[in-house]
């Protein structure tokens, strides 16, 4: 059995979903709390279920998750996730991106590298647009080339990668992709 929770943060309301395998998404704040709710439940099913106190791992991936959207340096690597749905390459890349420390950033080309193929930027990016578990997995830390955001599918799409990015203190030549 899945449950959820809602939790207000920095830049708004955010979502979790858990079950006994781990984290199996994170939802970033949408329009209104409503909306974020709708967003989270589509992700696993509509099956979860709320008013259940999350045990404490989760609920130290929850503080972690406000303390860093509140500008504190959190890396977040502790967080169990639920990855058994998650095809081999992405969950690479997404150990990969999981390093990379708040405030600092890769391009796709890096990720891929690190993930031992420097040509798969494509499917890095592939894999952060599908990603499940943002801020836990900080698609927002990899950009493009030359420092251009690249794509963002939270809500706000760049504009909200570049916030991210400034709340950790990130330093850079990035720019939008336009």
């Amino acid at each position: 059995m899945s449950h959820y929770i809602l939790f207000p943060t920095a830049i708004g309301a955010c979502g979790l979903i858990w079950g006994p395998h781990g984290i199996a998404a994170v939802q970033l704040p949408e329009s209104s709390e409503s909306a974020t709710l709708s967003r989270l439940l589509r992700k696993e099913g509509g099956n979860a279920t709320g008013g259940v106190r999350p045990p404490q791992p989760v609920q130290q991936a929850i503080d972690d998750i406000v303390a860093l959207l509140a500008g504190e340096h959190r890396d977040l690597l502790s967080a169990e996730l639920d990855m058994r749905a998650v095809p081999e390459f992405f969950r690479q890349v997404y150990d990969s991106v999981r390093r990379i420390p708040p405030g600092q950033t890769l391009s796709y080309g890096e990720v891929a590298a690190r993930c031992g193929d420097r040509s798969a930027a494509r499917s890095v990016g592939q894999a952060m647009a599908r990603n499940p578990y943002p801020i836990i997995v900080p698609c927002h830390r990899v950009l493009a080339a030359h420092g251009r955001t690249g794509g963002f599918s939270a809500p706000g799409g760049a504009s909200t990668k570049l916030r991210l990015l400034a709340i950790e203190g990130a330093t850079g030549n990035m720019s939008l992709p336009w």
